[in-house]
């Protein structure tokens, strides 16, 4: 029997890169898992897999930072699998630009997916949680919400509000028996960095199309930049029983590249 048998879990943004990682390996582990993205074929796409290999799993679609469509993605994942045990608020996006040169609207895209979305997401979850009297949420932040990085500095506050959702979640919802507690990962190979190696190039931090990730994580100690499925071990420990004595804490699994 898996380690999370049993339980229910909603995953955002896990049509592709951590998220899609997380839900595999989750599902592998005997959770029922509703798999959360803006792009509803891929949310299926994972879906078909885990099905296909026979876990439970069912699509989602919401935008992040709109409530009503996170609570009604939510209400039809219980009203699948009868309730809510476990939350990861995955979803987030950057787009850099040169410090000098960030906009408003630059600024509040980002906000709002990673910072918004971060505290929607807790909030409806908890919501469905508390009459249970049990949860755990965890939360995606970064390395970059431990240091500023010029031009990332919108998704650099962005993370840093995350770290501070998760203490802040831990406090107030400590009452109710539910957990928060995020990860901080570092440089992944992910779709979101193959659009940063080019947005990199183009403003002229990068040698070329492709070489922005492996020049950012230079410094990463464990010699590589991380599969996503290098992280789905510490996703399983903060979903299982094995983390019940942990809340507001953020782990870094980051290879080694920041230290604290």
């Amino acid at each position: 029997m898996g380690r999370l048998a049993g339980k229910s879990v909603i995953i955002s943004g896990a049509g592709s890169g951590i998220g899609r990682a997380f839900a595999l390996a989750l599902a592998a582990e005997g959770a029922k898992v509703g798999v959360l993205d803006l792009n509803e074929a891929a949310a299926q796409n994972v879906v078909d897999s885990i099905n296909g290999s026979g876990g439970g799993a069912i699509a989602l679609t919401a935008n992040v930072s709109n409530r009503a469509e996170v609570r009604t993605a939510f209400e039809k994942f219980v009203g699948w699998a009868g309730k809510l045990d476990v939350l990861f608020n995955n979803a987030g996006f950057n787009k850099p630009m040169p410090f000098l040169e960030v906009t408003e609207e630059n600024w509040h895209a980002i906000m709002d997916v990673n910072g918004l979305g971060v505290l929607i997401g807790i909030q409806e979850g908890a919501k469905l949680m508390i009459p249970n009297k049990s949860g755990k949420i965890i939360n995606t932040a970064s390395i970059a919400g431990r240091q500023g990085y010029p031009s990332f500095a919108p998704y650099c506050a962005s993370k840093f509000a995350v770290n501070a959702l998760t203490q802040a979640g831990a406090r107030g919802l400590a009452e109710h028996n539910i957990t928060v507690n995020s990860f901080s990962p570092g440089v992944v190979s992910t779709p979101l960095w193959d659009g940063l190696n080019k947005d990199l190039y183009a403003m002229g931090e990068a040698k070329t199309p492709d070489s922005a990730i492996d020049e950012f994580g230079a410094g990463i100690l464990r010699g590589h930049a991380a599969a996503p499925e290098e992280l789905a071990g510490t996703a399983v420990f903060l979903a299982s029983k094995d983390s019940d004595y942990m809340t507001g804490q953020t782990i870094m699994i980051d290879g080694g590249m920041v230290l604290l």
